[in-house]
């Protein structure tokens, strides 16, 4: 599966626009994270906890993503974008979607 954030892909013709594929995950924070973050959050720097969640996220909204094109037949997803939204204090929504298309 061929995925990329631009509209085309160099030497490959698109023949058929199949539809949106798209794959979420919704994460919480948690204590033990949030006590160790909340030490970092005073002497500052990154809080690394947060950000291997965030990317174990993406990776599986993208994986999920994939697996939805797959599902619908497509050979690549163009224009991926990856969103993120709060559902509630504490958890919020990674959102990875795209164009699903054929490829000749």
């Amino acid at each position: 599966m061929i995925l990329t954030t631009t509209e085309t892909i160099p030497n490959k013709e698109i023949t058929e626009i199949i539809g949106i594929a798209r794959g979420s995950t919704v994460r919480a924070r948690n204590v033990g994270r949030d006590i160790f973050a909340s030490l970092k959050n005073l002497v500052g720097g990154e809080i690394e906890e947060y950000t291997k969640l965030q990317a174990e996220a993406r990776e599986q909204a993208m994986q999920r993503m994939t697996d939805d094109a797959l599902r619908l037949g497509a050979d690549a997803i163009l224009n991926v974008r990856i969103t993120t939204s709060m559902v509630m204090q504490g958890a919020s929504e990674i959102m990875a979607y795209g164009t699903a298309v054929k490829l000749k």
